[in-house]
């Protein structure tokens, strides 16, 4: 909560408020969101197009801590949406939202996050339609459904991938994890030895995750199977390789990063796992055809993405991260698991 400089908190006076003020402008231009004013929006796909439907929900203290911007609250809850809907090759189109307050909202939060979702709607090119907002116990929380279209028959699944194909990402990766050890003051991050505009660069990486639009046609074009990865490299790839009954290898000093996580990494070389395994990147991870990487890489680099080959896929089963030596690194966990008892996400 915010408070003015007399002190007296700003405060919203109810859900009407909420919707008309903040949210409603956020649906402008979109004439099946009906200014917000019903209980449900009305959509039509083109002809010839399908929808894709994918959701998720960002709570304070797992997704997002307490103390991050709203604004960046807002952008991280409807990029890891539209992450999703990339990596489907599908074209972000709507969304709906649903927001839960353990306490009434200050004017200034509301405010901050409106134009947080307002520059997410820029960047990736989708409007609010609709959606709910309320009062319960327990942390606050945002959950999106996000709507994409995609031409009928074509979205990419997961489960698609065949023994030979080469594993692709978008990248960078590792940045959110290391970011977010930079932003809760852990201890190892002193020895990393990074200045005050490498510890923003990282920050910004946990802070407001970059899904890239452009790549869905790409993707539509060139990949056997795609999937975001959104709680580490390694458990996202491990999930495709079952889907598709195959085993997986990635080369570990192949894997995409930007330069500040480069920098930890000439000084503790360790952080690798955390890379391949940190999570929050929601970055494209795709299974191509060796004949086709060269083609992908291309056109990818032709909208301003840069996608590099980091391994393959095989028979069996199992994924393993490889040193350059050829030895399997060790890994004490794939990736995050809600279930299982780890340390929060972010």
């Amino acid at each position: 909560m915010t408070s003015r400089p007399d002190g007296v908190a700003e405060m919203v006076t109810g859900e009407a408020e909420i919707i008309a003020r903040y949210l409603a402008p956020l649906a402008v231009g979109h004439p099946g969101a009906l200014e917000l004013r019903d209980d449900a929006a009305v959509l039509t796909p083109p002809p010839g197009y399908e929808v894709v439907a994918t959701m998720d929900a960002v709570a304070a203290g797992v997704h997002f801590l307490p103390d991050d911007p709203p604004a960046d609250v807002a952008w991280k809850a409807l990029a890891v949406n539209v992450s999703d809907l990339v990596a489907k090759g599908a074209e972000p189109h709507a969304y709906l939202m649903s927001l839960a307050f353990p306490e009434p909202p200050s004017e200034r939060w509301l405010t901050d996050f409106a134009a947080g979702l307002a520059a997410a709607q820029d960047a990736f090119a989708i409007t609010l339609v609709g959606g709910d907002t309320d009062r319960r116990p327990g942390p606050l929380s945002v959950t999106i459904t996000a709507l994409g279209l995609v031409p009928a028959g074509r979205m990419v699944q997961r489960t698609t991938a065949r023994a030979g194909d080469r594993i692709v990402v978008t990248g960078p990766l590792g940045g959110s994890a290391l970011g977010l050890a930079v932003r809760t003051g852990q201890p190892h991050v002193a020895a990393w030895g990074l200045d005050a505009d490498q510890r923003r660069a990282i920050e910004g990486a946990y802070l407001r995750p970059d899904p890239r639009p452009a790549i869905a046609p790409i993707l539509r074009v060139y990949a056997s199977a795609a999937m975001d990865i959104s709680d580490g490299l390694m458990k996202d790839l491990d999930r495709m390789a079952c889907a598709c009954g195959l085993s997986a290898e990635v080369i570990a000093a192949r894997l995409p990063v930007m330069p500040e996580v480069r920098a930890v990494l000439t000084i503790d070389p360790s952080a690798i796992v955390d890379v391949a395994t940190g999570g929050d990147d929601y970055c494209v991870l795709a299974a191509v055809s060796p004949d086709n990487v060269a083609h992908f890489v291309a056109a990818a680099a032709a909208v301003g993405i840069v996608v590099t080959e980091i391994g393959g896929f095989g028979q069996g089963a199992g994924v393993r991260l490889m040193d350059g030596s050829g030895a399997a690194i060790d890994i004490a966990r794939l990736g995050y698991d809600h279930f299982a008892g780890l340390p929060r996400k972010s």
